[in-house]
């Protein structure tokens, strides 16, 4: 039990308004988190004295209209506010949306960016929880600044927002000349969002408390471990995607620089050129992110010594493969295994 002091009940504190903008891409399971854990946080107070007797934040569901369509996963939701009822807010997240094809189409709630835009001229904090961050970047306060998303919506966010600079491996950013400007990664990312919000403005015990008490996390291995390497080959170069196709059956051993420029019939240069321009990679990096996707394969789910897959992946030098894992994933391979493996208990009995 914590022996910080009791909160004086003779001067309350106001709680900070909390907007959580939903629109009909709005994920549900993101959106009631934010809202239940921000609004439960005095509840707990009984267990945990760290934590405030008090509401600290008073969170609401706000959308340019009461009845919304029902949302991604086809669950109806109604509003508590509008943007035309909302002066003033504290705090603004926009949860997780769902950007179908990964396509996002700017220009589609002109009144909420515009909205958005006041809110943080009055002073407000500006969040997302993963593709949250496509509504908000409308507003151009990220311009020339740092955020995140999730790792599968990168090559769309960039084709939409060239001028931010995307730090995918990081599950929370936090930018802009206050700090004001926070952004979290892919799905439970939220978490991150929630707890840094929690020790922002109430203490970082308090959101220890609560990280315990509701069994969420800081993500602090980041985004890395998770990302999946998905290799581009709509780019429009049948050469290269025809080496990319091969590539697929020889990333091991036989899948070399020195094999490709081989194949591709073209001088090193124009070779190396020419596959990093389709690709966005230069093809070294190419062929470890290959090695590196299929060894966490297997590390997921087999029990093959770690040495053993180095050697299977085309790494003849164990030593090297642990290094080369850590600087791609932010882990060790034991580390990766421990975190992904499927455990025994929901393994299939023999």
């Amino acid at each position: 039990m914590s022996s910080r002091p009791r909160e004086n009940p003779a001067t309350p504190i106001r709680p900070l308004h909390v907007s959580i903008l939903t629109l009909p891409e709005s994920m549900m399971s993101p959106l009631s988190g934010i809202y239940e854990v921000l609004g439960a946080i005095h509840h707990f107070s009984q267990y945990d004295d760290a934590l405030p007797r008090e509401a600290r934040f008073h969170p609401e569901i706000v959308a340019p209209a009461r009845d919304l369509p029902s949302l991604t996963s086809n669950l109806p939701l109604r509003a508590q506010k509008t943007i035309e009822e909302i002066a003033h807010t504290d705090i603004i997240i926009v949860p997780s949306m769902m950007v179908r094809d990964d396509v996002w189409e700017r220009g589609r709630y002109p009144e909420l960016v515009a909205w958005i835009s006041r809110m943080h001229a009055a002073g407000a904090e500006i969040c997302s929880a993963c593709s949250g961050i496509f509504l908000l970047a409308e507003t151009g306060l990220w311009k020339g600044r740092e955020a995140t998303v999730h790792w599968a919506y990168a090559a769309s966010f960039e084709k939409n927002y060239a001028d931010v600079e995307l730090r995918l491996r990081d599950a929370l950013v936090v930018s802009g000349d206050r700090g004001e400007l926070i952004s979290s990664g892919a799905s439970t990312a939220w978490h991150d969002l929630i707890l840094f919000l929690i020790a922002r403005h109430i203490s970082p015990t308090a959101a220890q408390s609560i990280a315990r008490f509701m069994l969420i996390q800081w993500h602090t291995d980041g985004q890395g471990p998770y990302v999946v390497f998905s290799p581009p080959m709509a780019h429009g170069d049948a050469l290269i995607e025809e080496l990319q196709r091969w590539l697929e059956d020889n990333y091991s051993a036989g899948g070399t620089v020195e094999a490709l420029v081989k194949r591709s019939e073209l001088p090193e240069r124009t070779f190396k050129r020419r596959f990093t321009r389709a690709t966005g990679m230069a093809p070294i990096l190419y062929i470890q992110r290959l090695r590196i996707e299929e060894a966490k394969r297997r590390l997921e789910r087999t029990d093959i010594a770690i040495d053993e897959i180095s050697w299977t992946v085309g790494y003849e030098e164990p030593a090297f493969f642990r290094r080369l894992f850590k600087r791609l994933t932010g882990v060790t391979p034991g580390e990766y295994r421990r975190k992904f493996r499927v455990p025994d208990f929901a393994r299939p009995k023999r």
